[in-house]
């Protein structure tokens, strides 16, 4: 008897594993979904590392009681190598050769301070200059109760544009760049968004014509009490049944927000694949993870060089409860990355600032 409550104990938990590895695989490969067909599925990225860290408890569970039945979870992380090393790269620091390229992404919440600092534009300003990039591209590059902006950054860079997405709306949204490089020319991609936009801007950089696209796209629109609720759930602050009608509500809500996010990535491919003749860097703020649609669908035929270069699982939104990659760099095959990383002391803002190096192949 108590043989047989054995077997079918063991049976319960190996099935319960294995139902762990499908639902990984199935959010480790979300990003395959297109969330305009299916919004709430295409959202499954967002518990990959839930269900990395369910699958690894129950590899634990089966070295101490049953080796044998080990293979379960160590298939299951096999299968999902790939979104692994996307979500959580783990690579050593390099040495980047001379003549390299430095670039900072980096949203700066309309230099609000992040609640920190009482001089927000200063303290960017001030973090800009001690980093010394040869490109910069911010989102959320406004501000509207300062009208020198521009002549501070002008300190710094010879060249730089801002580009505002919705001149007449009270909650303004632009993108813009700062560089050592001329700006040969700006082109607005076409997307319909009444508050967000990528830009690409064709720099001079030598004797070469570089296109960076810099995107603010579509948003999850959470409010202040939807975060305070998911930051309840996560701690366990949150009644079962109230749980699981705010989870079903938030999924709902980004699922929604993601399907807007769409066609805004696809528009950013499509511009993409019409200009491959130019080396491309394309960054921004994403606000979807590594795992999502929209960013899959930009980095098609292009290198995520987090993903290439970074190490662990790089935190750029820097909210409590919301552990996730949100901003990223991306380059076309003229460049080689190295040591892409997030600068989490930087805090000025509710972003960390994501900064890469780059060497044009064609350079060395």
């Amino acid at each position: 008897m108590i043989k047989q409550l054995k077997t079918i104990t063991v049976n319960l938990i190996a099935g319960a594993n294995v139902a762990t590895v499908l639902l990984m695989i199935l959010a480790g490969y979300a990003d395959r979904i297109n969330p305009v067909e299916h919004p709430m599925l295409s959202c499954m990225g967002m518990a990959f590392p839930g269900f990395l860290i369910a699958n690894l408890l129950f590899l634990f569970f089966w070295l101490t009681f049953k080796w044998k039945k080990a293979w379960i979870p160590v298939v299951g992380y096999v299968i999902v190598y790939g979104p692994i090393t996307l979500y959580m790269p783990l690579h050593i620091s390099q040495t980047p050769p001379e003549g390299t390229i430095k670039l900072i992404s980096y949203n700066v919440c309309q230099y609000g301070g992040n609640y920190k600092y009482e001089q927000g534009f200063e303290k960017v300003h001030e973090y800009l200059t001690e980093q010394d990039a040869d490109i910069v591209c911010l989102q959320e590059d406004v501000d509207t109760w300062r009208r020198y902006v521009k002549q501070w950054y002008e300190k710094i860079y010879p060249y730089n544009d801002t580009t505002i997405f919705n001149p007449q709306d009270a909650c303004i949204n632009g993108v813009g760049i700062h560089t050592k490089y001329p700006i040969i020319r700006k082109e607005r991609i076409p997307y319909e968004s009444s508050g967000n936009g990528s830009v690409a801007y064709f720099l001079q950089v030598g004797n070469d014509t570089v296109l960076v696209i810099n995107n603010h796209l579509e948003g999850t629109h959470l409010s202040n009490e939807d975060r305070d609720k998911y930051k309840q759930m996560i701690s366990g602050k949150m009644k079962k049944y109230t749980a699981k009608a705010e989870t079903l509500f938030l999924i709902e809500k980004l699922g929604k927000y993601a399907a807007k996010r769409a066609p805004e990535a696809e528009a950013v491919h499509d511009y993409i694949e019409a200009h491959r003749h130019y080396p491309i860097i394309v960054c921004g703020d994403f606000n979807d993870n590594p795992i999502s649609y929209s960013r899959r669908t930009i980095a098609q035929g292009l290198t995520d060089c987090y993903q290439e270069t970074g190490k662990g699982i790089g935190l750029s939104y820097n909210q409590k409860g919301f552990f996730v990659r949100i901003d990223h760099i991306l380059v076309s095959d003229h460049f080689e990355p190295y040591n892409c990383h997030i600068d989490s002391k930087m805090d000025a803002s509710d972003h960390n600032p994501i900064i890469c190096t780059l060497k044009m192949k064609s350079n060395q």
